[in-house]
């Protein structure tokens, strides 16, 4: 497809999206510029004194947002970057500056793997290893029998790749002492590591403090407008704003940012065990729906969702699913599927991400399985 066709075909999905009544979801990136500017301006005075001067590399409402995540993260101190790409690469040349060794174990879809163009080898100079190729985190016993030593040991939470799959809190507990126990350090990569106190049963601080560093995300769960931020010991932020500047990370105002990071934290943060919950409904439904249809296959994965998000795979071409989410969006107001992917899968297999967020919340089973069966029926 060129350039001009796929940016057709984005504009249709948008505009599929944004005319539905009735979605699971709805991304920060659906909306118009005017439309997020306005709410930004019409809320962002509810997390901070409008009449405070801008932000200048660094201070006022950015510096804000870093203590709030610190003490969120029970850290003492942490650090906004621009992108989470910027954050973990720091943090890992940082932290091998210290260990003596630039070698990261991670896992093989972890997102420098998968997603950044080998920037850790090619701009930070870190070497990767995979203590498992299993669709999960690392067990203890990979860890503690690895060949090969390592200076830090990168866990993503949730795994998204495998299905935004988690351990169990005693498996993260072991897994987290066995790289100690071969002098590395642990740093998490919680982009999305808001959602997982549900599935832990721990509160945030208690979760990072398993870790030596965490990042996090403000846009993949906040809904912020972009943004990340590292948090960690008082003298690795210390370098780690020292290597920012050097990344070109180091931004004159990042004000709306950092406002929109802001009011995630006091609205999004608090509704996310109500998200996890929901979507063990919607998995449910989905799985009851699908068990009952016509479907010569399918997989719901989890079966039981570890956080709001998760997977569902069919045997049909990507390209056909799409048309059918789309048409059904288009006709009937109803999303429940946005896009569908066959890269990377096993031949004949397509596999969505299912998101629920605060619209989701509306939907009962009865709606869920109603949906899946006019998607269905435009399969084919």
């Amino acid at each position: 497809m060129t350039d001009t066709g796929e940016q057709d075909e984005r504009r249709r999905r948008l505009a599929a999206w944004r005319g539905s009544d009735r979605v699971l979801w709805r991304a920060s990136a659906d909306h118009r510029i005017r439309e997020r500017l306005t709410a930004l301006a019409a809320d962002a005075g509810q997390v901070h004194d409008l009449d405070d001067w801008t932000d200048v590399y660094g201070n006022g409402v950015v510096a804000e947002l870093e203590r709030r995540v610190a003490l969120l993260l029970g850290f003492p101190e942490a650090a906004f970057f621009p992108t989470g790409t910027m954050a973990q690469q720091v943090a890992l040349r940082c932290w091998a500056g210290r260990t003596g060794n630039s070698t990261v174990a991670l896992h093989p879809t972890a997102h420098p793997e998968m997603h950044e163009r080998g920037a850790f080898s090619a701009v930070s100079g870190l070497r990767t290893v995979h203590p498992t190729t299993e669709p999960r985190l690392p067990t203890a016993e990979e860890v503690q029998d690895f060949e090969e030593p390592f200076g830090a040991l990168m866990l993503e939470l949730p795994l998204r790749e495998a299905g935004f799959v988690l351990p169990s809190w005693d498996a993260l507990v072991d897994v987290t002492e066995a790289a100690r126990e071969r002098d590395a350090v642990v740093h998490f990569d919680g982009a999305r590591l808001w959602e997982c106190v549900t599935h832990f049963g721990r509160p945030l601080d208690e979760i990072a403090s398993l870790a030596d560093s965490v990042y996090v995300s403000f846009y993949k769960s906040l809904d912020a407008l972009s943004g990340a931020a590292l948090a960690g010991p008082a003298d690795l932020i210390a370098e780690a704003r020292a290597w920012r500047h050097r990344y070109g990370g180091l931004m004159f105002q990042q004000y709306p940012a950092a406002l929109s990071a802001l009011l995630g934290l006091e609205r999004e943060l608090p509704r996310l065990p109500s998200y996890v919950a929901h979507a063990k409904a919607v998995a449910a439904a989905l799985e009851e729906g699908l068990r009952e249809s016509d479907a010569p296959w399918f997989r719901v994965h989890p079966q039981v969702p570890h956080t709001h998000q998760f997977q569902v795979w069919l045997p049909y071409d990507a390209d056909m699913l799409n048309e059918a989410a789309v048409a059904q969006a288009e006709e009937t107001g109803v999303t429940l599927f946005r896009r569908w992917f066959s890269d990377g899968s096993p031949p004949g297999l397509s596999v969505t991400e299912v998101t629920v967020a605060s619209q989701g919340l509306e939907w009962s089973a009865q709606d869920v399985r109603e949906a899946l069966k006019g998607f269905l029926g435009r399969v084919g």
